[in-house]
């Protein structure tokens, strides 16, 4: 219950938020997925491209 430990509620509040800072921080700065050159106008593809 929360009027029991108020300090460890803050504690797990603090925590939280650092953790999410953290992951905001991650994916600002570490880009995954970086754009990378379609290599589809070649020739020599060696698969069919499909298209609907």
């Amino acid at each position: 219950m929360p009027q029991m430990a108020p300090l460890y509620w803050l504690f797990l509040f603090l925590f939280f938020l650092s953790t999410l800072l953290v992951f905001f921080m991650m994916n600002y700065f570490i880009k995954p997925f970086e754009k990378k050159e379609h290599s589809l106008s070649k020739k020599d593809l060696k698969f069919k491209v499909w298209t609907l």
